[in-house]
């Protein structure tokens, strides 16, 4: 095993091949280690994510070297089998890269068995090994913008089916009308992890009408008399967002969730409720809603004015992180921020709506849970009893990042910083970045004068990312991973953001310079630490 740092909370075991990945995932699944709070495995890595406050990097570094790498997971026996019509755009340059003919690249994929290794990138995206072992072909040099939902595709060796529509550089050699993902299923992901996979030929039969996939609206619990909130102006964009979606990796669902923790947390504590419960998440403010029915509320994160408005026409400014109680036709307005560009938005016994996978957090990658809030919706509350407790009023952070000055951000470097020259890794840290349009919860697109120079120019296998990632793509500009990114990525990561500045990172607005600030790496793991036996 060669561990190798990611961030203060987790670390990258790197090994041999899929098998001792596996057989690593399978011990510490039988044998938990206290504080391992996920496991995301891979090609031939297993990201781990811990609690430090339970478990030190360098125990858990010695514990994970004690395993043995011969331990198997219990299967289930269960067995798919996946119709495809063989016409992808791919498929004769597939042949072409193999020196066969297009009937042979179809019947080499429908020929074999295969295993589900390991999911990711997107919700029901499953990693399949097994197969041909001559279907072995690179990803494409540019990756297409958008990959229709049920595209079937090879990266390496790996085969694998796109659940949705989205962008994506697997060569596409077919299309099933299966879905992947479907949340009126009880397990919504088609392909576990063990399962045993068959592609079937059905490119000369008439093509059927699949039913269309349940799609992941929140609604109500029921229809309530009582309390809600009345959206006058939406703003640029308005999400439920709480403290995510955790214990999902199995189906390629990562947590998700508020991007300023904080924010989210003071919010709720101000009115009385649990830490993570759902507040909205307002970018950008612009947003306005009128209280049907007595409420008690509190605004947190970005530095934005609001403003009461009574139902007789008066009006007066409101001080964030404190409690606000409104009564029956009161509007509560949040104007452009100053500094920051999230405001969380929380009110005591939370908003009355159904959670998706255990949590009411959208997903804005994934394409689960509530949509973005439109004007004139209308979110119901949970009844609270007369009298509950609010907290005292806090103070506001006093450093929130804005155009107008330059960012600062911690980082750990690692895990791949040996795939990049040593003139990139100075130009990491000594260059500004710029945070491009292009920038939002899936993560920040930078832009730097100087892009990063790659050491090493050959594919990366899929291996996890984790929530402050700094992937970089062969353009050199780098993207920093957000709250939505993906679980796994075929991209180098070069360094994380450090977990303390994470919430400040949700809150950089778009033209605002970011450098970056090297500081060690926890424990024992380093970018070239050695190999452990």
């Amino acid at each position: 095993m060669r561990f190798l740092p990611v961030n203060l909370n987790a670390l990258l075991v790197e090994l041999d091949d899929l098998p001792q990945t596996l057989a690593l995932l399978a011990s510490l699944r039988a044998e938990p280690i206290a504080g391992i709070e996920e496991l995301v495995p891979a090609a031939r890595t297993l990201l781990v994510t811990f609690r430090p406050a339970a478990i030190g990097a360098d125990e858990l570094v010695r514990r994970i070297g004690q395993r043995s790498l011969g331990a198997r997971e219990a299967r289930v026996d269960k067995r798919i089998e996946i119709a495809v019509r063989y016409d992808g755009e791919d498929l004769a340059e597939v042949a072409g890269l193999l020196g066969i003919a297009p009937e042979e690249v179809v019947r080499r994929h429908t020929g074999s068995d295969y295993t589900v290794a390991f999911t990711g990138f997107a919700p029901g995206f499953a990693y399949l090994s097994g197969g041909d072992a001559s279907l072995n072909v690179p990803r494409r040099k540019v990756p297409r913008t958008r990959i229709p939902a049920g595209a079937v595709g090879l990266a390496g060796s790996f085969s694998g089916v796109y659940p949705q529509a989205s962008p994506g550089g697997w060569q596409i050699i077919g299309i099933t009308d299966a879905p992947m993902w479907d949340l009126s299923r009880e397990t919504p992901a088609l392909l576990q992890p063990g399962d045993t996979v068959r592609f079937v030929d059905v490119t000369a039969q008439p093509q059927a009408v699949p039913a269309p996939a349940a799609v992941a609206v929140v609604q109500p619990v029921a229809a309530k008399a009582g309390s809600a909130f009345e959206v006058r102006a939406a703003g640029l964009q308005a999400l439920l967002q709480d403290g995510g979606r955790h214990g999902q990796a199995k189906q390629g669902v990562s947590v998700s969730g508020a991007m300023d923790r904080r924010s989210l947390q003071a919010a709720n504590r101000l009115v009385g409720n649990a830490s993570d419960m759902a507040c909205l998440e307002i970018a950008y403010g612009g947003f306005q809603f009128a209280c049907r029915g007595d409420a008690v509320v509190a605004i947190t994160g970005a530095d934005a004015p609001l403003t009461l408005t009574r139902a007789d026409g008066t009006s007066w400014p409101l001080p964030r992180y404190q409690a606000i109680a409104l009564g029956d036709g009161d509007v509560l307005a949040l104007g452009e921020p100053q500094a920051g560009i999230r405001s969380y938005l929380a009110v005591r016994g939370g908003f009355d709506m159904a959670p998706v996978l255990g949590s009411l957090s959208t997903d804005t990658l994934a394409r689960i849970g509530p949509p973005a809030l439109a004007t004139g919706d209308v979110l119901p509350l949970r009844a609270v009893a007369t009298g509950a407790l609010v907290g005292a009023p806090e103070t506001p952070p006093a450093d929130l990042p804005t155009v107008r000055e330059e960012v600062v951000l911690d980082i750990v470097l690692g895990p791949r910083t040996d795939w990049f020259t040593p003139d990139a890794l100075a130009l990491l840290c000594s260059q500004s970045w710029a945070v491009t349009p292009q920038s939002n919860r899936v993560g920040i697109r930078l832009a730097g004068e100087v892009p990063l120079a790659r050491a090493i120019h050959a594919e990366l296998p899929s291996e996890g990312t984790a929530h402050g990632a700094l992937q970089v793509p062969p353009s050199g500009q780098p993207v920093l991973f957000l709250a939505d990114h993906p679980l796994t990525g075929g991209y180098p990561v070069v360094a994380s953001v450090a977990t303390h500045h994470l919430d400040r990172a949700g809150q950089i607005p778009v033209n605002a310079r970011v450098r970056f600030n090297p500081i060690p790496a926890p424990g024992p793991v380093a970018p070239s630490a050695s190999s452990i036996s």
